[in-house]
């Protein structure tokens, strides 16, 4: 059946959320990050695309964007595509990094805009990461409260501070305050995984420990046999749950329950 065409928004602007296929993370160190965040400033040069927030976790990433003179779903595709082959070339590995065609919802009023932005720099703050947004280096939020911002001329947050003041150190001052507040906006939900026995970080190191010589994202490559004697000794690190670690590795849950 043949994928039905994405709704345009009036406003050009849309909230977008991919993730790695069967929740695999994507991002697996800061050089990954920067690397994403490299590919998106490059398609915003090229294409006029305005970018008003974005937020890299671990397995997904959101960003909040106004599409310039070519199609948001075009401009997202060479995005998705430049960095797969990095991740492929990086890890030595083949196969879907994402989960297929990213999300994507229409923000069609200047409120939309503000609370969509909101709930992207408070995506680490409702998975337990932090316990302010500003404290996640790898958003956009720290750029709306006067501070330096990773890359440069990347992020336009003028459109959305000047709903707040004309004031540029009062905008700031108040869109703190709003992007702080305690809400139960729910924009493009993604099933975040949190609190668990294990936080992914601790997760991580001891499934690294259970790998050799490999690195994570090879571990779904491997021949079945290799690749199962593997899992079960990751299966048996303890605080760990199966569906956590099929998603830090990459694999089905499936996979991982009948190794």
């Amino acid at each position: 059946m043949p994928r039905s065409a994405r709704l345009k928004s009036s406003t050009g602007i849309y909230h977008i959320i991919n993730r790695g296929a069967n929740k695999q993370e994507i991002f697996h160190d800061d050089a990954d990050r920067i690397r994403f965040l490299n590919t998106v400033k490059k398609y915003k040069n090229t294409t006029a695309m305005k970018v008003y927030a974005w937020c890299l976790m671990n397995n997904h990433y959101h960003l909040l964007v106004k599409e310039g003179n070519e199609g948001i779903s075009l401009v997202m595709k060479r995005i998705g595509v430049s960095y797969a082959n990095y991740y492929n070339w990086k890890y030595d590995t083949v196969g879907h990094l994402f989960q297929g065609r990213f999300k994507s919802e229409n923000v069609e009023t200047e409120k939309s805009l503000v609370m969509v932005a909101r709930y992207i720099h408070q995506n680490p703050v409702k998975a337990y990461m932090v316990t302010h947004p500003n404290e996640w280096k790898w958003s956009s939020c720290l750029g709306y409260y006067g501070k330096s911002v990773f890359p440069t001329d990347l992020l336009e947050c003028y459109d959305i501070l000047r709903m707040f003041s004309p004031a540029q150190s009062i905008a700031q001052k108040k869109f703190k305050e709003f992007n702080e507040r305690n809400n139960n906006d729910e924009f493009l939900e993604e099933d975040v995984e949190i609190r668990k026995r294990l936080t992914d970080d601790a997760a991580r190191i001891e499934i690294k420990k259970q790998l050799g010589s490999y690195e994570i994202p090879q571990i779904k490559s491997l021949p079945m046999d290799q690749r199962n004697q593997i899992l079960r000794k990751v299966k048996r690190i303890k605080g760990l749950s199966q569906r956590q670690a099929a998603r830090i590795l990459g694999i089905s849950p499936n996979l991982l329950f009948k190794a």
